[in-house]
C-alpha cells in the first residue's frame, strides 16, 4: 500500500537499467517487484511475448499501489523467429552471440502505463540492429569486459555492446537499453502525469525500493 508520503509513480522492475533511466525524468517514483511467470507460451511471438509480459508486470504491481501511475516493461530479442531472452550466464551468453554474429535482429522492447482510474496503454518500441561478423576472442573479450548476463541478447548497449554492432534504428535510443522514455513520456502525459511539471532536483527523485 502508498502513504501520503510515497511517489505517485511506481516502476514495476528490480532492473538497475530501467531504474536509471526512470532516473533522467527527475520524477520520484519506487520501485517494486512484480512477481511474474516470464515463460514464454506455445507458439508466442517474441513481440506477443514482450506487450503481454510488460502488462502483465505493470498489472500484478497496479493491485499494491492504488492511486498510482505504474509502469510495466519488457524486452525480448528476436532472432528470425526465435526468442532471445537474458541469458543469465557465460555459456548462454556465447551461444546468443554466435548465433547473433553478423545477422540482424529486432529488440522489442514493450511499455505499458497503467494509471490511478484503471486505464491501461501498451506500446512497443523496436530497435533493429545488425551485429557484426564476431570471432570467438571477440566474444570472450566482449563478455569477460562487460558481463551481460542480465540483458536481452547478450549486450549491453549503454556499455561496450556497440562494439558488436555494425547499425542499428530505432525511434527512441533509450529503447535498446530497457525502457522507451519518449514513448513513456507520451503515455503518462495523455493519462494525466505531466513529467515536466513533476520534475525535481535530482537530490530529490532517487527511487525506494519496496
Amino acid at each position: 500500500m502508498t502513504g501520503p508520503a510515497d511517489p505517485l509513480l511506481v516502476l514495476a522492475s528490480t532492473s538497475r537499467y530501467r531504474a536509471e533511466l526512470l532516473q533522467r525524468l527527475r520524477v520520484p517514483f519506487s520501485s517494486r517487484a512484480p512477481e511474474v511467470d516470464e515463460t514464454r507460451r506455445v507458439h508466442e511471438s517474441a513481440l506477443d511475448l514482450a506487450l503481454r509480459l510488460a502488462a502483465e508486470k505493470a498489472a500484478a504491481v497496479a493491485r499494491t499501489a492504488p492511486g498510482c501511475w505504474v509502469i510495466g516493461s519488457d524486452q525480448v530479442c528476436m532472432l528470425g523467429d526465435e526468442a532471445l531472452g537474458k541469458p543469465g550466464s557465460h555459456a548462454a551468453a556465447v551461444a546468443q552471440l554466435q548465433r547473433l554474429s553478423g545477422r540482424d535482429a529486432v529488440f522489442h522492447t514493450a511499455v505499458c502505463v497503467i494509471d490511478p482510474d484503471g486505464g491501461v496503454q501498451v506500446r512497443n518500441c523496436p530497435t533493429e540492429v545488425r551485429f557484426r561478423t564476431l570471432s570467438p576472442a571477440e566474444i570472450e573479450t566482449y563478455l569477460t569486459l562487460d558481463a551481460p548476463y542480465d540483458c536481452a541478447g547478450s549486450a549491453r548497449s549503454e556499455s561496450l555492446g556497440p562494439a558488436l554492432l555494425k547499425h542499428m534504428r530505432s525511434d527512441d535510443p533509450t529503447a535498446l537499453i530497457g525502457l522507451p522514455l519518449i514513448d513513456l513520456c507520451d503515455m503518462l502525459r495523455l493519462s494525466g502525469f505531466d513529467v515536466l511539471a513533476r520534475a525535481c532536483p535530482d537530490s530529490a527523485q532517487r527511487p525506494a525500493q519496496v
